[in-house]
């Protein structure tokens, strides 16, 4: 055949995925919202965006922000400030001297009310409005827009809140910060003076947790934030305001092990599956089409995927093996998920002049005889 004749088809199904599992389990808390996976999917929500007290939770802006303007080495000197805070604490007193990463460490493992107070007044020049302003500023740059900080620790003030959806946006750009990463996941530490801390996060020993942060006071109840990841699936999920700790474990255990589940691997492109295939003429069988590789991908339960192949209907002799001959196209929505090419499967050698002509003669003669007939 001459080179060039080919044309392109294309080919559009749908793949199927496992059917959809349960509904979200039962969840006490008045808010929360359950997220993840590859396209970072609302995959469960109540009250999302209703403006709540997030407890010490807000200590994860806190030690964005600090760690933003101040290096780990730094000393700081605890302000009588930062010392008579109160509540949760590691105790620090007036004048003593420990560095930043010391402080970090405690707010986030214990969550000590004292040790964020002295990050805030250190960075912000001793005044805690000068920080607060920072971490409004940065909660506006993260598109945090149901939040309103007023304190760095997170004790009940008016004005001081931030919704469901947004503390699980607030832990994401957090544990892009390796030291947050590492401390938020801590059952214990030392620091400074001897102190030993102990995490306030039950959920640590039950789960593979990426990054948490608890909180509780009077006026918010019981809360948390936590990510975990499981087979490259990545699930982050908030309770606000619940009724007792060991509820408010139980409920954020239960949508994070739901929400993995939300997910599982499919074959998106099969290299032993046959795509199309390619006339190269002269009488000749057709070339299969394959694709160059397999692709799994991880797709949210029941979301058919949408596949689009795009081929040679013909191919010029002589057929290398591996020659390409198109691609194909999977779709999870509007989302390219998988782009392989198509290659031929087999090899075809060119015919010789004889072998042309040989051909050629059968098929005038096949033509003559049905003409006769």
């Amino acid at each position: 055949m001459r080179r060039g004749v080919t044309a392109l088809a294309a080919v559009v199904s749908a793949l199927a995925c496992a059917a959809a599992t349960a509904a979200p389990p039962p969840v006490s808390a008045p808010a929360y919202v359950v997220r993840g996976g590859p396209d970072d999917a609302v995959l469960a929500a109540r009250a999302a965006n209703a403006e709540r007290p997030p407890a010490s939770i807000t200590k994860l802006m806190t030690v964005m922000v600090a760690l933003e303007h101040a290096r780990l080495n730094d000393v700081v000197t605890v302000s009588p400030q930062a010392a008579s805070v109160g509540e949760s604490s590691v105790n620090l007193r007036p004048g003593e001297r420990l560095t930043v990463r010391d402080l970090a460490i405690a707010a986030l493992v214990p969550s000590a009310n004292d040790a964020a107070t002295a990050l805030a007044a250190y960075v912000g020049q001793g005044s805690i409005p000068r920080f607060v302003a920072l971490m409004n500023a940065k909660a506006r740059a993260l598109g945090l827009t149901r939040t309103h900080f007023v304190n760095p620790h997170g004790l009940d003030t008016s004005g001081h809140f931030s919704s469901a959806r947004d503390v699980t946006t607030l832990l994401d750009a957090a544990l892009r910060i390796p030291f947050i990463r590492t401390w938020s996941t801590r059952s214990t530490a030392t620091i400074a003076g001897g102190r030993s801390l102990e995490s306030t996060d039950d959920l640590l020993s039950r789960l593979p947790l990426l990054g948490a942060k608890t909180g509780h006071t009077d006026g918010a109840g019981w809360s948390q934030v936590a990510a975990i990841r499981k087979d490259g699936v990545r699930i982050t999920a908030s309770v606000l305001g619940a009724s007792s700790e060991e509820q408010r474990n139980a409920d954020l255990a239960d949508l994070l092990e739901w929400g993995l589940a939300q997910y599982h691997p499919v074959m998106a492109v099969d290299s032993k599956r046959v795509y199309g295939l390619a006339e190269t003429g002269y009488g000749r069988a057709p070339v299969k089409l394959v694709a160059q590789r397999d692709v799994v991908r991880t797709i949210r339960v029941g979301r058919p995927l949408v596949e689009r192949v795009v081929a040679r209907t013909a191919l010029a002799l002589p057929v290398a093996r591996g020659e390409q001959a198109g691609e194909v196209r999977v779709y999870d929505g509007a989302r390219l998920v998988a782009r392989v090419p198509l290659v031929a499967a087999t090899s075809v050698s060119s015919l010789s002049t004889a072998g042309k002509v040989g051909w050629y003669a059968r098929r005038t003669f096949h033509h003559l005889a049905g003409l006769v007939t």
